[in-house]
């Protein structure tokens, strides 16, 4: 048993649950169950679901993800964006150099290996010769990081249809 995806009435993702508060809601009334594990059952005629649709719509505010250390190593996997190694020792470079005008933002900083991030030194990736393996880009939302990452490692395939970029 583990998580479950909560989605408005408009089957738009809104955020990841635990699956006694899904059940809690789908047993008041307030959401219905999409998917279901069928290897786990709370009772022999109920499944316990994992992705669960609001039957009322909820207006929520948008919000853009705030640039922090942990968001951006989650956004780039925690992977280098030069080498692509998965070293313990990653900082935090900037595409273009703060000393060059580099601002701090999404599409400025990137994921880098302290061997890469020291190689570039205070140079562009394309002076220094080492291509970035991604575009850096401002992600959509802490929900699909998680969601994405579950869906990735093979533990929830049946959320890809809902996330978007999955």
């Amino acid at each position: 048993m583990g998580q479950v995806l909560v989605l408005n009435a408009s089957y738009e993702p809104l955020n990841i649950t635990t699956w006694r508060r899904a059940m809690v809601m789908m047993l008041k009334g307030k959401a219905e169950g999409l998917e279901h594990d069928p290897n786990h059952c709370v009772r022999a005629d109920l499944l316990v679901p994992t992705v669960i649709r609001l039957r009322q719509f909820v207006r929520v505010p948008f919000r853009q993800l705030p640039l922090t250390r942990r968001n951006l190593f989650q956004r780039d996997n925690h992977c280098c964006q030069y080498c692509g190694s998965r070293s313990d020792q990653l900082s935090i470079d900037h595409v273009i150099p703060r000393s060059r005008g580099g601002s701090d933002t999404w599409e400025n900083v990137t994921t880098a290996c302290l061997r890469c991030n020291v190689r570039k030194g205070n140079r562009t990736p394309q002076e220094a010769n080492m291509p970035l393996r991604r575009v850096p880009r401002r992600p959509l939302s802490s929900l699909s990081f998680e969601a994405t990452r579950q869906i990735h490692s093979g533990r929830r395939s049946e959320w890809a249809k809902y996330v978007i970029g999955a």
